[in-house]
């Protein structure tokens, strides 16, 4: 897997994507349907319609890398999302690439601090 700095945002294109793009078609997604400047440091991530190959781009430093997996079968869950892009957690990524469906897993209940009002 990869390892990235924790304070990188991780976002998802809902909408399918044809993987034929590379670094500029990626990038022009990125800046029009993200809202989001590519040298962020954010890491934006595209699936395909057969939701069977994934891409991912990021900008490092001095240059944008892209990540290319497809499987050799089966198919990865898209979460159920009512707005493209969506932003996710870093387990949430980890748990969509090993196969997980985040729309039937669910979070068992934590303390969490009383909000401040």
């Amino acid at each position: 897997m990869l390892s990235l700095p924790s304070r990188t945002k991780m976002f998802l294109c809902i909408t399918p994507v044809d993987m034929r793009k590379s670094f500029d078609g990626l990038l022009g997604i990125v800046q029009q349907e993200f809202q989001q400047d590519p040298l962020s440091g954010h890491l934006f991530l595209f699936m395909n319609r057969r939701r069977d190959c994934l891409k991912a781009i990021f900008w490092d430093g001095d240059g944008c890398v892209i990540w290319y997996k497809r499987l050799e079968h089966g198919t990865w869950q898209m979460p159920d999302s009512s707005s493209s892009p969506m932003e996710l957690e870093s387990h949430e990524l980890a748990m969509i690439l090993k196969g997980i469906d985040l729309n039937s897993a669910r979070r068992r209940v934590r303390y969490q601090r009383p909000s401040a009002v």
